[in-house]
């Protein structure tokens, strides 16, 4: 007895859909990820205080400051 229904998406009609559906995904995290980059490179940083920094520390982030918040 053969099962057939409508929604059975087996064989090539749904290796179609989830390649499209993985290649949207993949688009929609493209375009984020890009839009993200865009943001960061228009904020500029500058190091305060470069000779207080030690090699291994958590307080090495308060050095980075925004280049807008010096002026």
């Amino acid at each position: 007895m053969e099962h057939r229904s409508i929604f059975a998406l087996n064989g090539i009609t749904g290796m179609l859909i989830a390649t499209v559906l993985l290649l949207a995904v993949e688009g929609t995290l493209v375009f984020l990820a890009i839009g993200a980059q865009h943001s960061e490179a228009q904020e500029y940083y500058y190091i305060e205080d470069a000779k207080s920094i030690k090699m291994i520390s958590t307080e090495n982030a308060s050095h980075m400051k925004l280049l807008k918040d010096k002026q």
